[in-house]
């Protein structure tokens, strides 16, 4: 055999996961910072609003599925499924997040941040276990969804602080969300790092690198106003601009991480055995 592959095997994003998966990964992790960001600044009302949001992503992801009630088999497989971790730690939050907004107290409201840090966990570990995906199972994948959920519930507390007039000393606010905006982008320059050695196809890289050009400017432009907002709290046009650039900045990325850059394994086979016992060429993947 001269090791030659003349022919290609076709790649493909995965057809499986469309925007309702994609929605629970934004909308679900966005919730869950809501609610940290909810504890720490000591938000009553705020972790109202996160729950919302994380309900909102399941009832994508329930629609999705093509008979919904299915969707309580989930609870079978805690041992070895982070979906179905995700569904158990959903009701703990969900009943958490109701009981602090209920009764104002700080504990359960640590406890809902504390179970939106796990959920958020959860949903990072869930596409990470996606081996068939080079973008998915990259391990650093699990650090920046997670960066990117905080960093977009705090963009999400400061603008709702701001039109409720929850904001309570704003000082604190904008230093949180400037460290969160710093942490994911230096999570995804990690993650964008470690994309050579995951062997992803070659569209997927020209499109990663795209964006991660674009995201770069605008990580920077989010980190540049925040810092400005920081400065000078009074400034409020600027802190509605850092906080609607880290959340839609955010929900950007999850979608084109779950739907964009979704593509297969690339797989080679050296030859191919017809009826006969004819040998004919094999395949390679493309770039």
């Amino acid at each position: 055999m001269s090791g030659a592959f003349p022919t290609h095997a076709a790649l493909g994003r995965q057809p499986y996961w469309d925007w309702r998966a994609a929605s629970n990964f934004m909308l679900g992790g966005s919730g869950a910072g809501v609610l940290v960001y909810a504890a720490v600044c000591g938000e009553r009302v705020l972790g109202l609003l996160g729950a919302a949001l994380i309900g909102a992503g399941l009832l994508c992801v329930w629609f999705e599925i093509g008979r919904p009630w299915r969707a309580l088999n989930a609870y079978r497989h805690s041992a070895t499924s982070w979906m179905s971790r995700e569904a158990t730690v959903a009701p703990l939050l969900f009943a958490s997040a109701l009981g602090a907004a209920w009764l104002d107290s700080p504990a359960l409201r640590w406890l809902a941040a504390a179970l939106a840090i796990a959920y958020v966990y959860c949903q990072a570990r869930m596409l990470n276990a996606g081996r068939g995906i080079p973008a998915w199972r990259n391990p650093r994948s699990v650090p920046l969804l997670v960066a990117s959920g905080l960093a977009e519930g705090a963009g999400l507390g400061v603008l709702a602080g701001g039109f409720w007039g929850l904001m309570a000393p704003p000082l604190w606010p904008m230093v949180l969300l400037t460290a969160l905006l710093s942490a994911r982008a230096l999570a995804f320059w990690s993650y964008r790092r470690a994309l050579p050695k995951m062997a992803v196809p070659g569209r997927a890289l020209r499109e990663l690198s795209r964006f991660g050009r674009v995201s770069g400017a605008v990580d920077v432009l989010a980190i540049a106003v925040a810092i400005l907002a920081t400065a000078d709290p009074r400034i409020a046009p600027l802190v509605a601009a850092s906080a609607v650039i880290a959340a839609g900045s955010g929900w950007i990325l999850k979608y084109s991480l779950v739907i964009r850059w979704s593509y297969e394994q690339p797989y080679a086979v050296p030859v191919t055995v017809a009826r006969g016992g004819q040998v004919a060429p094999g395949t390679r993947p493309e770039g």
